[in-house]
C-alpha cells in the first residue's frame, strides 16, 4: 500500500497551523480499530501542540477498558453537550474508521452543522462518501490502525511512536484481522508490527486483555447462541444466528458481548458465509462474514442497505426478526443462483 505523497503534504500543511482545535471521531459501536486509531492519533496531534477531543457515538466494549487514554473518549450518547461544544469549536475534524456520516447516528447530524471545519477521512472501507476535504481512503489496508501507522511513518517518522501509541495501534491491527488470520496480511503489515514490538509492548498481555476479558454471562450467551440459535442452510455452506432483546437481557448483555459470534460458524467445514442478527429497540443489526471469494460487502449493499469489506460487512433491518430472517434466507437463495456463493471448495 502506497500513501499518496501529495495527500501527506496536504495533511502536513493542515497540521502546520499552530494550536488547532481538533475533533477526532470514530463510528457507532466503536471496536478495537476505531478506539485504537482514535487514541493513537490523539497522542500524535497533542504532541504537535493541538487541542484534541475524541468523540464516539456510544460506549466502547468493556474489554477495551484498559486501553491508553480511553477515559478521554467523549461518549456522545451520555455527554452530548460536551461533544457538541467541541464540535462547534473545531476547525479540523478527523473521521476515523468509517466512510459515511450515516454510521454516526445523531453525532453525524452534529458534525454536519459545522460547515467551516475542514474534514479529513482516514479509513479502509469501500465507497466513501463525498464531502471530505482530504481523503486517506485505502480499502486494501487491513485496518485503519495500519493505515494510520503508515501515515504517521510518512508524516513524522516512527520515532514519534510511544509504547502507549504502539499498544493502541496493535489492538486495531490485531482485532480487525481476527488476530492476524484474515486477508490483507502483507509484508508491510508485519514490518509495522515489528516496529511496534520494538517500542516495548507486551503482545501476550494485550491478547489476554482483549480476548480473555469477557464475563461469565457472555460465555453462557455464546453457548446459547451456538447451541440453540445457529442454523445452517445451503447444504452446509451458509449459517445464521439471531438474538432478540429479550434473549440478550436474559444473559445481562453488555456492549461488545456479541463480538466474534458471527465468525464462529466459519470454523465449520465447507462453511462460506455467516450472518448474525441482533435485535435493538428500533432496528436489527446485521453482521456478515465470509471466507474465500464470497463477497458479503456486495450482499450487504444489495439486500440490507449496508456494506463494508469483501469478507466482513454489515447492515440494518427495520422489520421484525422473523421477517428479517426470512428475507435473509430468500436473499441467500438468490445470491447463490447468481453465483455469489461460487468459490473453490472449502475443506
Amino acid at each position: 500500500m502506497k500513501i499518496d505523497s501529495a495527500k501527506i503534504e496536504a495533511l502536513r500543511a493542515l497540521l502546520a497551523v499552530p494550536r488547532r482545535k481538533v475533533v477526532v471521531v470514530a463510528h457507532t459501536n466503536p471496536d478495537g480499530d476505531a478506539v485504537g486509531a482514535s487514541t493513537a492519533w490523539r497522542e500524535v496531534l497533542a504532541a504537535m501542540g493541538h487541542e484534541v477531543t475524541m468523540i464516539v457515538p456510544n460506549k466502547y466494549p468493556y474489554f477495551l477498558d484498559w486501553m491508553p487514554d480511553i477515559r478521554e473518549l467523549v461518549i456522545f450518547r451520555t455527554a452530548s453537550e460536551r461533544g457538541l461544544e467541541a464540535i462547534r469549536a473545531a476547525d479540523l475534524i478527523f473521521c476515523l474508521d468509517f466512510n459515511s456520516l450515516s454510521r454516526l447516528e445523531g453525532l453525524g447530524e452534529a458534525l454536519a452543522e459545522n460547515r467551516s471545519a475542514q474534514r479529513v477521512l482516514i479509513d479502509h472501507h469501500l465507497s466513501p462518501d463525498e464531502g471530505f476535504d482530504l481523503q486517506f481512503s485505502y480499502p486494501e489496508a487491513s485496518s485503519t490502525c495500519f493505515l494510520l501507522y503508515c501515515i504517521i511513518e510518512r508524516l513524522c517518522g516512527t520515532e514519534v511512536i510511544t509504547r502507549r501509541m504502539a499498544e493502541s495501534l496493535y489492538v486495531g491491527m490485531m482485532t480487525d484481522t481476527g488476530n492476524f488470520a484474515f486477508s490483507s496480511l502483507t509484508p508491510a503489515l508485519y514490518r509495522a508490527l515489528a516496529v511496534l514490538v520494538e517500542k516495548g509492548l507486551d503482545v501476550p498481555a494485550i491478547h489476554n486483555n482483549v480476548y480473555n476479558g469477557y464475563t461469565e454471562d457472555r460465555a453462557r450467551l455464546f453457548g446459547y447462541a451456538i447451541h440453540r440459535k445457529m442454523n445452517i442452510i445451503q447444504n452446509g455452506t451458509v449459517a445464521y444466528m439471531s438474538l432478540t432483546e429479550a434473549e440478550m437481557r436474559r444473559y445481562r448483555f453488555q456492549q461488545g458481548d456479541s463480538e466474534g459470534f458471527v465468525n464462529y460458524p466459519l470454523t465449520v467445514r465447507k462453511m462460506k458465509m455467516s450472518a448474525m442478527f441482533l435485535g435493538h429497540h428500533k432496528f436489527i443489526r446485521v453482521s456478515l462474514r465470509s471466507r474465500g471469494d464470497v463477497d458479503v460487502n456486495l450482499f450487504a449493499r444489495k439486500y440490507f442497505d449496508g456494506g463494508g469489506h469483501k469478507n466482513a460487512a454489515g447492515g440494518k433491518s427495520f422489520v421484525s426478526m422473523d421477517e428479517t430472517i426470512a428475507r435473509y434466507i430468500r436473499s441467500v437463495e438468490e445470491f447463490a443462483r447468481d453465483g455469489g456463493l461460487d468459490s473453490p471448495p472449502l475443506l
